[in-house]
């Protein structure tokens, strides 16, 4: 065992520069290390006489647990990692090879810490059985080299870099390992009539839809007054998850129930329709307001069922009052995506508005459409100030708010 004499601070941290400070962090890191190879030296004799004779304890671990003051987890650990880097001797005396004992010797220096010795050894214990005692040597060698630059992520990358070149096949496979992926997702109402989602994804599904929130979960653009998206990473995967939802349920190849497409249907009185104050019902049970309403009826898979006085349903939506494929089509062509200034969401994240609402006998035609994402959507129909129009070409252009433009200059 080697010794190493405790290093002392200066006396005035205060006056010391850069690059004595990080000398002295490095340098005591390192003797720390040492000690702790060295804590790991002690108990590997320890084991190897037998913790019951020397303390008439049950364990190392439980020993050095009591001893040190820490977690029986932690020490086990420590104990683990302690019998796996240092040489020990068999019951009848014989001496027991470390498992990993470049990693020791590297320990030793002060060079490692628990931190790079458990991904290494978590490693190692994946080498395949067949492979030769100089491959296994090989490979410690290599990640003990990358351990004395590197973090813990790197020398797990690194390690599975090389047991791939181990073992190209892999394990064979079991019969557990050929079974469909488990994936759960629970959807449950709330008494405010929220719903909270959550599940369990397996790699394949969880990838799909980590790709799906970098993708559609993107921050919008800066718009034309310097205004940055205000949403949180949390709210952005909430939208891009609706995004994806509206999609697949506007899809032409969507799946059908009953022979018909997946709709939700939006029960709303003919007063509240006509001056967008009061409140919708979505599906006969949650509440959402006129406003809301009015924007879901701008697209197609909504069907608003409107009432009279005496609540007899006075209209139900039809597939006229919906966009056809060729209309979209066209929309997609003429708007390129959201029609708002600055925006640059893409036709499929977008939805049809209509310029006048069909409420106020608005027609679905392309001289009424423009496309929105279902952000600039809402900003539409709710109390922005902002408001659309048909320009004389046939391209939808916009009227600021008089709080943002006094001169209500139209933006495109």
């Amino acid at each position: 065992m080697s010794s190493q004499r405790i290093l002392e601070p200066p006396q005035e941290l205060w006056r010391a520069g850069a690059r004595e400070l990080a000398h002295g962090v490095v340098e005591r890191l390192s003797v720390a290390r040492q000690a702790l190879a060295e804590v790991g030296q002690f108990l590997t004799e320890i084991e190897s006489r037998g913790p019951m004779e020397l303390f008439g304890h049950g364990s190392t671990a439980g020993w050095f647990a009591e001893t040190a003051r820490i977690s029986p987890k932690e020490a086990r650990d420590t104990v683990a990692r302690a019998l796996a880097v240092n040489e020990s001797r068999n019951l009848d005396g014989t001496p027991a090879p470390a498992f990993a004992p470049i990693a020791g010797a590297a320990a030793a220096e002060g060079e490692l810490g628990h931190q790079h010795l458990d991904p290494l050894l978590a490693v190692l214990k994946k080498t395949p059985a067949e492979a030769s005692e100089e491959d296994r040597s090989g490979a410690e060698q290599i990640l003990v080299n990358l351990a004395r630059h590197a973090g813990p992520q790197e020398i797990i990358n690194g390690g599975a870099e090389l047991l791939a070149r181990l073992d190209p096949d892999g394990n064979e496979p079991k019969d557990e390992d050929l079974k469909p992926p488990s994936r759960e997702v629970h959807l449950r109402k709330r008494d405010d009539g929220w719903w909270r989602l959550n599940g369990l994804l397996d790699p394949e599904f969880g990838a799909r839809a980590q790709a799906l929130f970098d993708t559609w979960g993107q921050r919008r653009p800066t718009d034309h007054d310097g205004n940055r998206d205000p949403r949180t990473p949390g709210e952005r995967h909430g939208d891009a998850l609706f995004d994806a939802i509206h999609y697949a349920m506007t899809n032409d190849k969507a799946p059908t129930l009953s022979g018909d497409r997946t709709t939700i249907v939006v029960t709303i009185p003919l007063e509240t329709l006509t001056s967008g104050l009061g409140a919708a019902c979505v599906d006969e049970v949650s509440q959402i307001t006129a406003r809301h309403a009015r924007m879901l009826a701008c697209d197609a898979k909504i069907i608003p069922a409107v009432l009279g006085t005496e609540s007899e349903p006075l209209d139900i939506g039809r597939a006229a009052r919906t966009v056809t494929p060729g209309q979209r089509r066209a929309l997609n062509i003429r708007d390129h995506g959201c029609a708002f200034p600055g925006c640059h969401r893409k036709p499929k994240h977008c939805e049809a508005h209509h310029l006048l609402p069909w409420s106020e006998l608005g027609d679905t035609d392309l001289t009424n459409l423009c496309l929105l994402c279902r952000y600039h959507h809402m900003v539409i129909h709710g109390q922005s100030g902002w408001a659309v129009r048909m320009a004389t070409d046939g391209r939808p252009e916009f009227i600021p708010p008089q709080y943002l433009d006094p001169l209500q200059t139209l933006r495109r």
